[in-house]
C-alpha cells in the first residue's frame, strides 16, 4: 500500500510538472489519472477492498466541489441575455438523449423490461466538463460556447437524477409508487434542489461580502467556508427531498454572481485543489472499476456506448437546437463534447445495489466502459477540435462583420 501511495504521488508530481505542455496535446489529466489507476491495478500495490467505498467518497465530494465552483465562475448576467442555447439543451436535448438512448439500447437488452435499456440510456445521459477541460477553458473557442458547455454540465447531471432514480426503483420491483407520488419525488427534486441552492448561495455571498467589508475575515479563511458552503447547499436540500448536486450547482452560481469576483479563493482552488479531488476520483475509478468493466466489455455494450456517443448526443443536440441561432458547426460542436464522466460512474454506483444483482453488475460495467472510453476519446479530441473550431467561427465571424459593416469608402459618382 505505502509503495503504491508513493508511486501515485510521484505520478502527480510528475503530471504538474508537465501539466502546460500536456494541455496543449491530446493527454488529458482524466485520460492520464484512469490509465494509472489501471496500471497500478495490474501490479497488486493498492488493496481493492476499500478502493470502490472510497471513490463513493471521493467521487461524490469532488461533483459536488466542482459544481459549486464552476457555476461561481458563469457571469449570470450574461446568460439571462443569451441562455437559449444551455435551456434547450437541458429542457429538450436531455430528455430527448434518454429517449433516443433508450430506442438504441433495447435490442441489446430484450431478454429484460424496457426500463432496463431506459436505466442504461439514463446513466449515459449525464456529461462532465471535467473531461473536456481543454475546451470550456480554450479561449478560441467563443466565451457564448464554452459558457453553455458549462452551464448544461453542471445542471445536466442533476436533473438525470431523479430519473435514474425512479427507472432503478422501477427495475428493482423494489416498491410499487404511484405515478403521483414519483411526480411529486421529481417536482421537488428539481424544484427544492434550485431553491434551497439558491438561498444557500446568496445569503452565504451576502455574508461573505458583509464581512470581507469590515475585514473580520481572510481570504484563506473564506475559501474554506466556501467549500463548506457547497456541502451545506448539498445536504441541506437533502433533508426536503430536493437534488443536493442541482443545489450545489445553484448555490455556486447565486454566490459567484453575490461576490462578482471578490473571492479569488474559488478559482485558486478549481485550478489546484478541485482539480485534485477530480483526478483522484479517475484514479480510482481506474484502479477499483475500470479492470472488471473491460473483462466484460463486449460488442453489445461497445455499441451501446459508441451509438451514445456519436448518434444519440449529437442527434439529441441538433434537434434541441433547432430554430435558435447556432450554427450547424456549433450544434455538431456542442453534440460531440458531452463527454461521460464522474456523475455517470457516481450515479451508477448509487443504483446498482437497488437492482438485481447481474443487471446492476452489467450497468456499472457499461457506465465505467463508457467513461474511460470517452475519456479516451474526448481527450484526443479536446485540444485539435476546439482549435479548429475557433478558428473557423472566427473566420464566420469576420465575414459576417465584413458583409453587415457597409463601407466607408466614399461613393463614386457616375460620369
Amino acid at each position: 500500500m505505502a509503495t503504491g501511495l508513493l508511486m501515485l504521488a510521484m505520478f502527480t508530481v510528475s503530471y504538474t510538472l508537465l501539466a502546460k505542455t500536456l494541455s496543449r496535446s491530446i493527454l488529458t489529466a482524466p485520460m492520464l489519472f484512469l490509465g494509472f489507476g489501471f496500471l497500478m491495478s495490474q501490479t497488486g500495490m493498492f488493496p481493492f477492498q476499500d478502493a470502490e467505498h472510497l471513490l463513493h467518497i471521493v467521487a461524490e465530494l469532488a461533483l459536488i466541489i466542482l459544481l459549486f465552483l464552476d457555476a461561481a465562475q458563469i457571469n449570470l448576467q450574461a446568460i439571462r441575455k443569451r441562455h437559449q442555447w444551455p435551456l434547450r439543451m437541458l429542457l429538450i436535448g436531455l430528455p430527448l438523449a434518454v429517449v433516443l438512448g433508450t430506442a438504441a439500447a433495447a435490442p441489446f437488452f430484450s431478454t429484460e423490461p424496457l426500463i432496463v435499456a431506459a436505466l442504461a440510456a439514463a446513466l449515459l445521459a449525464p456529461t462532465d466538463a471535467a473531461l473536456g477541460q481543454a475546451v470550456v477553458t480554450n479561449k478560441a473557442v467563443p466565451e457564448r460556447v464554452r459558457r453553455a458547455l458549462t452551464l448544461e454540465s453542471g445542471l445536466n447531471d442533476g436533473l438525470a437524477l431523479p430519473v435514474i432514480l425512479l427507472f432503478a426503483s422501477l427495475a428493482g420491483e423494489m416498491m410499487q409508487p404511484t405515478a403521483t407520488n414519483w411526480l411529486l419525488f421529481g417536482a421537488k427534486q428539481v424544484v427544492l434542489g434550485p431553491l434551497v441552492g439558491g438561498v444557500v448561495g446568496a445569503v452565504g455571498g451576502i455574508m461573505f461580502l458583509a464581512a470581507k467589508q469590515r475585514k473580520m475575515t481572510t481570504a484563506t479563511i473564506e475559501g474554506i467556508g466556501a467549500i463548506a458552503m457547497a456541502g451545506g447547499a448539498y445536504l441541506a436540500a437533502g433533508l426536503v427531498d430536493g437534488n443536493g448536486f442541482i443545489s450545489a450547482f445553484v448555490a455556486g452560481l447565486f454566490f459567484g454572481n453575490v461576490i462578482k469576483g471578490q473571492c479569488a479563493f474559488i478559482y485558486e482552488f478549481t485550478e489546484s485543489e478541485g482539480q485534485m479531488l477530480a483526478w483522484g476520483a479517475f484514479f480510482l475509478i481506474g484502479l477499483a472499476l475500470v479492470p472488471t468493466a473491460i473483462a466484460h466489455l463486449d460488442g453489445g455494450s461497445l455499441a451501446i456506448i459508441l451509438i451514445s456517443l456519436f448518434i444519440v448526443r449529437p442527434l439529441a443536440v441538433w434537434l434541441s437546437l433547432s430554430g435558435t441561432d447556432a450554427s450547424p458547426l456549433t450544434k455538431l460542436f456542442f453534440g460531440w463534447f458531452g463527454p461521460r464522466g464522474l456523475a455517470t460512474a457516481l450515479f451508477a454506483l448509487l443504483v446498482v445495489d437497488q437492482i438485481d444483482h447481474e443487471i446492476g453488475e452489467q450497468l456499472l460495467n457499461l457506465a465505467v466502459n463508457a467513461v474511460w472510453i470517452s475519456a479516451v476519446l474526448h481527450g484526443i479530441t479536446a485540444v485539435p477540435f476546439a482549435k479548429w473550431y475557433g478558428a473557423r467561427m472566427s473566420t464566420q465571424d469576420e465575414a459576417a462583420e465584413m458583409v453587415s459593416v457597409p463601407s466607408m469608402r466614399p461613393e463614386t459618382q457616375p460620369d
